[in-house]
């Protein structure tokens, strides 16, 4: 989906952004010229960032690159959570920064940033401590940690790529509230059946018009869409113990054959294979 321009200029006093945001209330649907890197620790909660939807538990450490659409990580959380995040252009030390040989393994690492990272392991705890740090620190020591971190990013195994695409336009308030809408929906009654005539009716649109709506501001079909939120539901039903075919109605497929094809096209394994892997 593509939305909201941010502003992240940082302040006066530093060449980046580094923020310690809380808008658990709010949907933040929106993008940016920036680079951003975000640690958020205390809390299972969604990673949404373009075609990409996962869960996380506990804490998340993501690198994404300029105009990668995204929902603020903490959105609907109500635990005691900690979020950092740092946000900051390609060239933030000057035009020639990355292209120092000293930084050729970090200059690779923002390239692979501009589809999306996300660390794993003793890298995530390692460089969500530091992030941390960087909150009590003066502007000098601050940007001595964040080039460590980013010395550490491009050098770990600890890491997955998420491939996500780049946004090509803007979008007004009108279609924020559209796309708040589908997505308050969708959370709310993805285990039954969803019609397209409904969000249609709901976002004051005709079916063919949503339809295109859709497709045209999040890259899939509301049903490609639709199917991609129930997979990622059904990981944690599965997760936490509920057979398939519980979880194939839970999440709110309607055939069992249908889930398991949707299932393995999606996740690039079957609903059974995935929890023995899990198991191992």
């Amino acid at each position: 989906m593509k939305l909201k321009l941010e502003d992240a200029k940082p302040d006066s006093k530093s060449s980046f952004r580094l923020l310690t945001p809380k808008l658990h209330d709010r949907f933040y649907w929106h993008y940016h010229p920036e680079y951003e890197l975000i640690f958020i620790e205390g809390a299972d909660g969604n990673r949404h960032i373009g075609e990409h939807i996962a869960k996380f538990e506990g804490s998340d450490l993501v690198f994404i690159g300029p105009y990668l659409p995204h929902l603020n990580f903490d959105y609907g959380l109500r635990t005691d959570y900690q979020k950092v995040v740092v946000q900051l252009k390609e060239d933030f030390l000057g035009e020639q920064f990355l292209q120092a040989p000293e930084l050729s393994d970090v200059r690779l690492l923002f390239e692979r940033a501009r589809q999306g990272i996300v660390f794993h392991g003793e890298t995530k705890a390692r460089v969500g401590k530091m992030m941390q740090a960087m909150t009590g620190e003066h502007h000098f020591s601050q940007l001595m940690l964040l080039l460590a971190i980013f010395q550490i990013l491009a050098t770990t195994e600890d890491w997955t790529p998420l491939r996500v695409k780049a946004i090509e336009h803007t979008y007004d308030l009108k279609v924020e509230q559209r796309l708040k809408q589908v997505h308050y929906h969708i959370t709310a009654h993805y285990a039954r059946k969803i019609t397209v005539q409904e969000l249609a009716a709901l976002t004051f649109l005709s079916e063919t018009a949503f339809c295109r709506f859709f497709k045209k501001t999040s890259g899939l079909t509301f049903t490609e869409y639709l199917n991609r939120y129930r997979i990622h539901q059904a990981k944690q039903l599965l997760l936490q113990g509920n057979s398939v075919t519980d979880t194939c109605f839970l999440s709110g497929f309607e055939s069992l054959s249908y889930f398991n094809k949707t299932f393995k096209k999606l996740a690039g394994m079957n609903p059974m294979q995935f929890k023995q892997q899990v198991r191992g």
